[in-house]
């Protein structure tokens, strides 16, 4: 076993692999940025050493200062968690050349896959279908355009580094083509350094499932059932649940495809193979060659820890468990706690946490880094924590999470709970069947009951309660860029200082969209401005794109009008209600 593991990630995350190597007996390394000096994970691990910026390329993908770190600090393995740079085949070969282990796949296995044009390739060696579209890229709308009239409208534009819907844009005619292919590049580019793009036929109403395998670096390949995460919104998902409900002929033929493909690339950790369902038939979508965010609602039914098991393998420890041996026990749903507003199109909702309380009770887990006084910025992913229930069955595992999601609460930002109490009461959730595309018809049919669900909310306000005693606190001081805890004498205990009373969630943001300005949904950087002073714009036109929290967001006029002035560059940081544009 190891002894010190380097966690490369932040978050719930970076806390998740921090608590399996604690009961694995193995020391901890956090990293951190500047956003992050006070985060949960920094405080959990037995060292924290501060990496950069809040900005992650300057942090978080900074390859070169994370193994600076591993290699100072003698850390035996690097576990990237998601994100970040978990799929990054050059980093896993860095971390080798630092003579440390890299607690994934090997890189030839995630380079089979880390490209979705590689990996489409492979799955049709492996006999595995594939949703029709391109075996290589395309460049240009005009490319788009051509190959759309052999495979038809809607298409599917995507990077081909992408993953988590990030670099998937959706052309349902002719003239959506540019706007889809421009967005799709940018955050190709963006996320993933990589403007690759490549087409598939968008299938409208499909179920999303993904199977979860485990291999050794011994040949030993086992699946872990499957999972139904279809709930998206632009194309992320929001609920997951497991087993799914599929005919057992369907799961039976997908989970053998999947272990059949990870068998043909010698793949060696946790991963996920992930399908598009219509009927009876499945195609291959991509593998995410890392940890899954959903790996939770797996080990709540099949009893495995999956980090731990990614630790093990590995060390080069043999698989310990045959497919005989893992048989699933009840049902579980995992909801993603997220820092969004779906009253308002799930713009992102950044700000200070002022008051936070978590759910328990029989089957109910949290996987959260969330807690009163954290500020979630918007450089990260709108992710606050994770909420799973598990029942004997589905009946009581929906219930057990609506009363989970009634006992959350989370002050100062809105989250996404208010919705999911919504949806997972609707006849579509009880029944199952759902697809892709029942969010947005959700949003649609229910706009009145979801926006009433987030108004009249108060926003938290301040009240400085001053220090209660003379107790020794406890402090965290940082020195050369690593962080030590010390008890200092004489100071006010730890606690003191300004706290916030509020309401369960705070108040929906509003845009000013009356008058002549339009102005930003969010907190943001100015990724693109479509229009010029002079330009005539329609109700409803795209005048400009938003990059916040790790998403690409239009904006659109909310009338029509001559533009007057742009308010606003390229590039630049603009706040939610702030003019972009003023009208005439």
């Amino acid at each position: 076993m190891f002894e010190k593991i380097l966690v490369a990630n932040r978050g719930e995350i970076a806390l998740r692999i921090i608590r399996a190597c604690r009961e694995l007996g193995v020391a901890t390394v956090a990293v951190y940025s500047d956003a992050d000096r006070d985060a949960l994970h920094v405080r959990a691990a037995d060292e924290a050493v501060h990496i950069g910026p809040t900005q992650p390329s300057l942090s978080y993908l900074n390859a070169e200062r994370i193994l600076d770190v591993g290699k100072h600090l003698r850390c035996d393995a690097v576990h990237p968690g998601y994100g970040f740079l978990a799929e990054n085949a050059d980093f896993a070969r860095a971390c080798q050349t630092h003579s440390m282990v890299f607690i994934g796949p090997s890189p030839d296995a995630m380079e089979k896959m880390g490209s979705k044009l590689a990996a489409r390739q492979n799955a049709l060696k492996a006999g595995v279908p594939v949703v029709p579209g391109t075996m290589e890229p395309v460049r240009t709308p005009g490319e788009v355009r051509k190959l759309a009239l052999e495979f038809g409208y809607p298409i599917a534009i995507k990077a081909s580094a992408g993953g988590g819907g990030k670099g998937l844009k959706i052309a349902a005619s002719e003239a959506e083509v540019d706007r889809a292919v421009s967005l799709a590049a940018k955050e190709a580019t963006a996320y993933f350094a990589d403007p690759t793009l490549y087409i598939e036929r968008y299938l409208p109403n499909p179920k999303h499932i993904e199977i979860q395998v485990l291999g050794d670096k011994h040949g030993s390949i086992v699946h872990l059932g499957e999972r139904d995460c279809s709930l998206q919104r632009r194309h992320q998902k929001l609920v997951e649940e497991t087993p799914a409900l599929i005919s057992d002929e369907l799961r039976s033929r997908i989970h053998a495809a999947a272990v059949k493909l990870a068998a043909s690339i010698a793949y060696d950790s946790a991963g996920t193979i992930e399908c598009l369902v219509e009927g009876d038939e499945f195609f291959f979508l991509e593998m995410n060659t890392r940890i899954q965010v959903e790996h939770t609602i797996t080990e709540a039914t099949y009893g495995v820890d999956l980090v731990k098991a990614q630790i093990r393998v590995a060390t080069g420890e043999p698989l310990w468990l045959s497919q005989r041996d893992l048989l699933a026990r009840g049902h579980a749903i995992e909801c993603r706690i997220n820092a969004e507003s779906p009253a308002a199109g799930f713009t992102p909702s950044p700000g200070c946490i002022s008051a936070y309380r978590e759910p328990g009770g029989p089957g109910i887990r949290v996987d959260g880094a969330a807690f009163a006084g954290w500020t979630i910025g918007s450089d990260y992913d709108s992710l606050v924590a994770k909420l799973i229930a598990w029942g004997v069955d589905r009946k009581e595992a929906r219930s057990r999470m609506l009363r989970a999601l009634a006992e959350y609460v989370i002050v100062g930002v809105e989250t996404t709970i208010p919705f999911y109490g919504l949806l997972l009461a609707d006849g579509i959730f009880v029944r199952g069947d759902y697809s892709t595309a029942t969010v947005d018809s959700f949003v649609r049919d229910h706009g009145r009951v979801i926006s009433s669900a987030y108004s009249g909310m108060e926003q938290a306000t301040p009240r400085d309660d001053g220090p209660t005693d003379e107790s020794p606190a406890a402090l965290t001081v940082e020195v050369n860029d690593k962080q030590y805890r010390v008890t200092v004498y004489g100071l006010p205990a730890a606690g003191g200082g300004a706290r916030r009373r509020a309401s369960k969630y705070g108040r929906q943001k509003s845009v000013a969209y009356g008058g002549s300005a339009i102005t930003a949904p969010m907190h943001g950087i100015i990724a693109e401005i479509r229009v010029k002073a002079g330009d005539a714009v329609a109700d409803g036109q795209v005048v400009a794109v938003i990059e916040a929290m790790k998403m690409m967001n239009e904006v659109i006029a909310h009338r029509a009008g001559s533009v007057a002035t742009i308010n606003v560059l390229a590039g630049d940081t603009i706040e939610t209600g702030s003019p972009i544009i003023t009208l005439e």
